[in-house]
């Protein structure tokens, strides 16, 4: 009875082995390793070139998305599709703030990934980040799962929200690959940007590269619309934690000087449960419904502060990122 049951669960293992290789290596070839050479000017030694790497995936027929500080200032940005030579690609569009960019690569018959829905993610998810670590010719592939999700990240230069964190090994190199869940869908593009991420890895959730493609379409460009408060999300352990009034919503943890919050009297510690009529839950939320209210003359939000309520419509900052 007991050989029975263990060849079984070796059967089990053995077919799932076999469905994941089958998984990652459909989906490997629309993954690009990418070099780039970026200008620069050194007081001693005068003009350098540096080299640099990363990775990215098809979204389209001949676009692809990588990470914003990938090609940032790249004179020069060249892509290796697995088992072709390489291929000049040609900067459409970056966006700093989402960390995101878009390529187009005149290659017409690499079939591009199909993008799942980051918002139904769950912590313990099985996911495969894919690329290219520290420049070595990939891709390769880690398996992790989802540690965490809704993270507020500083960079060195950048401050990033609503991030999925992962214990899958993101590295220099990776930085704009695709995690991937067990459908094959891609959930995440991975940034190697954290440089103190210590056996953690963190992801830009696909719904951001959608908002991101869906902004270029409609306008030409990423537009950026924001009112100047960086969030976190409020979970029953942090209301717990902190004794806090609601156990829903965004909580303001900075607020940027000069900014339309700051005019309007935001402060730290300020809950955001509503904003534009829809509830906020996530980060992603709040973010959509200022993105949304481009068009009109302010976003409304109600908000939590201390053991009061209150409405207040705040005009966001609009501008092109070019």
């Amino acid at each position: 009875m007991l050989e029975e049951i263990c060849l079984g669960v070796y059967m089990s293992l053995e077919a799932f082995n076999k469905q994941v290789s089958e998984l990652i290596n459909k989906v490997s070839k629309s993954v690009v390793t990418i070099f780039t050479t970026v200008p620069s000017i050194d007081l001693f030694f005068g003009y350098r070139e540096f080299r640099g790497a990363g990775s990215g995936f098809f979204v389209e027929e001949g676009l692809i998305v990588t990470n914003a500080h990938v090609v940032l200032n790249a004179s020069e940005v060249n892509v290796l599709i697995p088992n072709r030579k390489r291929e000049k690609a040609k900067v459409l569009d970056v966006d700093p703030y989402r960390d995101l960019a878009l390529l187009r690569v005149n290659v017409r018959d690499v079939e591009p990934l199909k993008l799942g829905d980051s918002d139904l993610l769950s912590v313990g998810e099985m996911v495969f980040a894919i690329g290219s670590p520290l420049g070595l010719p990939g891709p390769s592939v880690s398996m992790g799962v989802i540690s965490a999700l809704g993270r507020t990240i500083s960079g060195e230069k950048l401050v990033l929200e609503d991030l999925i964190q992962t214990d899958a090994a993101i590295n220099p190199g990776n930085s704009g690959g695709p995690l991937i869940n067990a459908r094959g869908e891609v959930i995440g593009v991975a940034t190697a940007i954290i440089p103190y991420a210590q056996g953690i890895g963190f992801a830009i959730p696909i719904n951001t590269v959608k908002r991101f493609l869906e902004m270029i379409r409609k306008y030409g460009a990423p537009v950026r619309a924001w009112l100047g408060i960086y969030v976190t999300p409020v979970t029953n352990e942090v209301a717990t934690l902190y004794d806090l009034p609601v156990n829903e919503g965004v909580i303001i943890v900075n607020i940027v000087p000069g900014s339309p919050a700051e005019e309007y009297g935001l402060k730290v510690g300020d809950i955001i449960i509503e904003a534009a009529g829809k509830l906020v839950k996530k980060v992603s939320d709040l973010r959509t419904a200022v993105e949304d209210s481009i068009d009109s003359e302010c976003v409304e939000l109600r908000i939590v502060r201390g053991y009061k309520t209150f409405k207040t419509c705040i005009p966001p900052i609009v501008e092109k990122i070019k």
